[in-house]
């Protein structure tokens, strides 16, 4: 398990504390007009003020670091300039070159809180290597976003006593307000790879929490203006797509298309404060495809934003509806991944007709405000319109145009205010979306959907005590077909037997619910804890523009933890964590409970492990036969562990994978595994290889429900599911500047289905006694049509049927992208995706012919040049 030491910066960082508060007063000179090369023999820095003094953070808190650091600040009416003096032995520093934002090796920063109020912070960090990221951290460092971009400089020199790194930040990247002296938070950090230690300018200590709270001040700028950013940058896209011809298909026929689009972005500083960003027909041809996958689950998977607009900045428009980052922190009002998405609807078609559907609904604009004002206000506001989408449908003799996605205006606005210096803050949020919807084929969607919520945060005691709590709502509107859908849909199941605590109406035309979320604990120290209470309403639907997989939920969780910051035996860090939980639905049932241990280390030798132990108790699934009555699962215990060799070295390797069996004998059973295997040649090449194998077994597979008289056949099955993935990357770092990327990933998932049966009694106190199985005489299989025919009353008649439910599915996703910055936020890429891909109606796993058969299959591919270019400042 690979650990940027990037994100090393902030995971050791986040939940420090001050020592004394260190000064720095910089100074400044007429005209300054240094070169930026990492040299330090202009006269200016000469004559800088030159500070050192870093002291040791991990691991070994408070002592000398290894080798000792300095820096020096200047600054002119237009940039902030930094000289960083790293000492160390020339031939022991790890230059290991990589893209922006993606930094390995040896690493110095430095974070400036301009606006002072001791919650955000701008960091700018540079690898020896030359390779620069940057971030904002909000909410005193309990948010980070290393999507922002800014503008800035930066170059890397290797020297007779260790590596220099020099960088120029112009003033239209911060935020300060206009002042005769300016006062801000200050740190400097630096990250030596090989020893795997952290140091900093201004001491902090790791047991208590806060990050911008806790820097040294930086002191001696004068009479500077704010200086607002204004830029464009139009691109253009030729796109060509090469894929398997059809002479029947119209749309396939030829076996190629071309495409030639152009669009532009912008950013515009509306205040010194507020920037506002526009996209205006985005492409993101770009980003790498999300990994394959096959869900038999009744939740919607969750996939992480890669699209550059809808990333930076990300960390305001955020309204999580829990506490923690485990199962439910993707939770939150705004989803991005909704907007853009693949259209809702696909249409049936007639005998001998095709028609191609879009993969994405095209975004024809979006606009986003995003910043903080001096009086404290964080705001973050988004505008988005997608296009309305027609699908053209043609057969030998006609054509016809068929809508797939309406006209749909997408709104999100966020605020928080500060207070008793970023120890406490409210804030709120609101989301609109509003679709033009003119044809009946749609209106089983939301005309409109809203939501809102309000939340608020307290910390108190050096920040190491807090409260956070929040409620929101939701309401959509539609037609009654909409509606009932939303009533019926999997996450709630009002049509469900026995839930008398919700009414289903099929002439509603509008579902409202609400939710909130309360937690209280200590975060700082050695101890943690904290006490969890969130719930959601039955009526509660946010995911036209949110996500949360499921509603009507009381969730109770106490969470206690333990951390050994300093070596000792041969751990250079451990820590443990237990976990407890509790889940009821709003008619008073208890529907899961369950306690999890984990815990985690970093040796002496840099090798890291982790392990966990989870118990579950019995369950009852309101959503496992899909709109059928609540059923009564066993529960389970479960085991997960791994352990991941010195990151350091050239080749590197690890393994992952985990057991989880139910308490009641061969129920449920799942067996997994991943090998992680990385080797760097040299400094600017990196390969990555990660095979993952995993087999499990279900007695209760929900497979269909059909009518029967006057009541359902709920149908459930054995199944034996197999998958095998393999990630691979290989990155070739050029410079800085230039960069050859490939993902790929070859996948394969068989379901073999077999024992079938109907669900007799659903919460039988045995599991056998909740089922009853079809004899040889009652089901038959039709291998022409792949049909299962039921006769259920054995009078020679077929009273229902259903498909075959065994599946195949082999995939295999690339992504080749050549990037070259060759200017400041001016780019070229050259993309070339492909992807192949077979469905078969068969359960087995064969690993050499499933392989065979998946590299068989003719490629679609897509190549893409795609060039933007910056004009402004």
């Amino acid at each position: 398990m690979k650990l940027a030491p990037v994100l090393i910066f902030m995971l050791l960082f986040l939940g420090l504390s001050a020592q004394d508060k260190r000064i720095y007063t910089t100074s400044t000179a007429p005209d300054l007009n240094i070169t930026i090369d990492g040299a330090f023999d202009k006269e200016e820095w000469l004559n800088a003020m030159w500070d050192n003094a870093f002291v040791q953070h991990e691991p070994n808190e408070g002592e000398e670091p290894s080798r000792q650091t300095e820096f020096a600040i200047m600054y002119d009416a237009v940039n902030i300039y930094v000289a960083i003096r790293s000492f160390d032995d020339p031939d022991s520093i790890s230059m290991r070159m990589s893209r922006r934002d993606e930094l390995e090796g040896d690493l110095v920063g430095i974070y400036f809180d301009s606006y002072f109020d001791k919650r955000t912070s701008f960091g700018f960090i540079v690898s020896a290597a030359g390779v620069r990221t940057d971030m904002v951290n909000t909410s005193d460092g309990e948010n980070e976003d290393d999507t922002w971009d800014p503008i800035w400089y930066a170059k890397t020199a290797k020297t007779n006593s260790g590596w220099n790194a020099e960088m120029r930040i112009p003033l239209t990247q911060l935020r300060f307000e206009e002042s005769e002296e300016q006062v801000w938070g200050l740190n400097v950090l630096r990250y030596i790879f090989r020893k795997d230690e952290l140091s900093s300018w201004q001491a902090m200590k790791r047991e208590t929490s806060g990050f911008t709270s806790k820097f040294g001040t930086l002191k001696g700028i004068q009479n500077i203006k704010p200086q607002n950013s204004l830029s464009f940058t139009p691109y253009l896209v030729a796109r060509t797509e090469r894929f398997k011809k059809e002479p029947e298909n119209p749309f396939l026929a030829t076996g190629k298309s071309n495409d030639f689009d152009v669009g532009m972005d912008a950013k515009i500083g509306l205040t010194n404060y507020l920037t506002l960003d526009l996209t205006i027909n985005p492409d993101f041809g770009q980003v790498e495809a999300d990994p394959s996958q096959v869900n038999l689950s009744t939740y919607e998977t969750f996939f992480r934003e890669k699209r550059p607009f809808f990333i930076e900045g990300n960390n305001i428009l955020s309204y999580t509806l829990a506490f923690g980052d485990g199962d439910q922190s993707s939770n939150n009002l705004f989803y991005s991944r909704r907007i853009g998405r693949r259209p809702h609807y696909s249409p049936d078609l007639e005998d001998n007709e095709y028609a191609e559907n879009p993969a994405f609904t095209k975004i024809i604009g979006a606009a986003k405000i995003t910043g903080k004002t001096k009086s404290g206000w964080s705001v973050g506001i988004i505008e988005s319109v997608t296009a309305r989408e027609t699908v053209e449908i043609k057969n030998s003799n006609s054509a016809r145009n068929q809508v797939v996605e309406p006209l749909t205006n997408y709104f999100v606005g966020r605020v928080q205010k500060d207070f008793n210096e970023g120890n406490t803050y409210v804030g709120g949020m609101l989301t609109a979306v509003n679709r033009n919807i003119k044809d009946e084929k749609l209106d089983f969607l939301h005309k409109s959907a809203y939501s809102g919520g309000i939340d608020f945060v307290h910390k108190w005691h050096n920040k190491d005590w807090m409260i956070d709590a929040g409620v929101y709502f939701s309401k959509v509107q539609g037609s009654e077909e909409a509606i009932l859908n939303t009533q019926t849909a999997y996450s709630r199941t009002y049509q469900r037997p026995g839930a008398d605590y919700v009414t289903l109406d099929s002439a509603r035309t509008s579902l409202a619910g609400s939710g909130g979320k309360l937690s209280f604990g200590k975060t700082g120290g050695r101890f943690k804890f904290a006490g969890i209470l969130n719930w959601k309403t039955p009526g509660l639907e946010i995911n036209d523009i949110g996500f949360t997989p499921n509603v009507d939920e009381i969730l109770q969780a106490i969470w206690l933890g333990y951390r050994w910051y300093e070596p000792f035996s041969f751990f250079r860090n451990m820590g443990l964590n237990f976990n407890q939980w509790t889940l009821h639905d709003f008619g008073g049932n208890l529907t899961e409970a369950g306690m999890n241990v984990n815990g985690h280390a970093q040796f002496t030798n840099f090798w890291r492990a982790f392990g966990s132990l989870n118990f579950n108790g019995e369950e009852y699934s309101n959503s496992v036969l899909r709109g059928g009555p609540s059923m009564k699962l066993p529960g389970g215990r479960g085991f997960y562990a791994g352990v991941f060799s010195n990151q350091q070295k050239k080749f590197t390797y690890g393994i992952d994978g985990g057991i989880r069996k139910s308490n009641e004998k061969d129920y449920y059973a799942r067996k997994s595994v991943e090998i992680e295997l990385g080797y760097r040649p040299v400094q600017s090449v990196q390969i990555e290889i990660s095979p993952e194998y995993g087999v499990s077994s279900n007695q209760l597979q929900y497979i269909s429900q059909e009518d029967y008289g006057y009541s359902t056949r709920y149908i459930m099955g054995n199944i034996k599911r197999k998958t095998f993935s393999t990630s691979i990357r290989l990155n070739y770092n050029i410079t800085p500047d230039l960069s050859i990327q490939f993902w790929g990933q070859p996948f394969i998932a068989t379901g073999d289905y077999s024992e079938f049966k109907y669900i007799t009694n659903s919460k039988a106190t045995t599991i056998t006694n909740r089922y009853s199985f079809y004899t040889p005489e009652q089901i038959y299989f039709d291998a022409t049509d792949g049909i299962y025919h039921i006769d259920d009353n054995l009078n020679g008649e077929t009273d229902y049927s259903f498909d075959d439910p065994d599946f195949n599915v082999k995939e295999f996703l690339s992504n080749l992208v050549v990037r070259w910055e060759f200017s400041p936020g001016s780019m070229i890429y050259l993309v070339w995706s492909q992807n192949r891909a077979e469905y078969l109606n068969m359960g087995r796993f064969d690993f050499n012919k499933d392989i065979k058969e998946l590299f068989d299959q003719e490629p679609h591919n897509v190549f893409l040049l795609k060039f933007s270019y910056r004009i402004g400042r």
